[in-house]
């Protein structure tokens, strides 16, 4: 279990090997004793003493409940869990001269995987003799860039690769937040479909 992994990951009291500790904790002054003086004051305290950075010199040690200290830990990893939203980078590929129903096409995914927080990577690719029409893959990609404005920002202009010319946008901050959040809240929704109106 994850859990007892925690509570593996850190030495506390007897299991502590250094002779002198420096201690830290609530209403602690922090400073360097002997490992017998630490466990004295643990003790008085009600406490234990939890050897939170073992290769400091001397090692540092803070007087707390364990069990809450563990359960410190826990919460705040299950904090840093929920914040991180995981980005994916989604591909959107052009040919220099992509006409407007395909533009557009095009741009209305690219908004999707904005607003949904994926970052997206398109790329106009040049094939044979068509690298000729560089100034226009450049033109397509900023107009690219300027229509998503709304929902993205631009992290890397126009460039040119062999045959490749590549931008990368970014979503809003945030934006992943509430799109993974919509997604997860549509899952938990049961479907009504007595509700539903039939479809003509």
């Amino acid at each position: 279990m994850k859990g007892d992994n925690l509570k593996d990951q850190y030495r506390i009291n007897e299991q502590i090997r250094a002779k002198e500790v420096r201690i830290v904790g609530d209403d602690i002054e922090s400073r360097v004793v002997s490992l017998q003086e630490a466990l004295r004051i643990a003790e008085a305290k009600e406490a234990d003493l939890v050897e939170i950075s073992p290769t400091a010199v001397p090692p540092v040690c803070r007087i707390i409940d364990y069990s809450k200290f563990i359960y410190q830990l826990k919460k705040k990893q299950k904090e840093q869990k929920a914040r991180q939203v995981k980005i994916d980078v989604k591909e959107i590929r052009f040919g220099p001269q992509t006409d407007d129903h395909d533009y557009n096409f095009k741009l209305k995914h690219a908004q999707g995987f904005l607003k949904d927080g994926d970052k997206v990577k398109a790329y106009v690719f040049f094939r044979g003799r068509s690298i000729l029409y560089k100034e226009q893959g450049e033109v397509l990609l900023l107009r690219f860039a300027n229509d998503l404005e709304e929902y993205g920002t631009c992290t890397q202009m126009p460039l040119l690769e062999g045959k490749r010319m590549t931008i990368f946008i970014s979503p809003k901050k945030g934006a992943g937040q509430k799109g993974k959040e919509k997604k997860q809240e549509n899952k938990r929704q049961p479907e009504k479909k007595e509700d539903e109106a039939p479809k003509e």
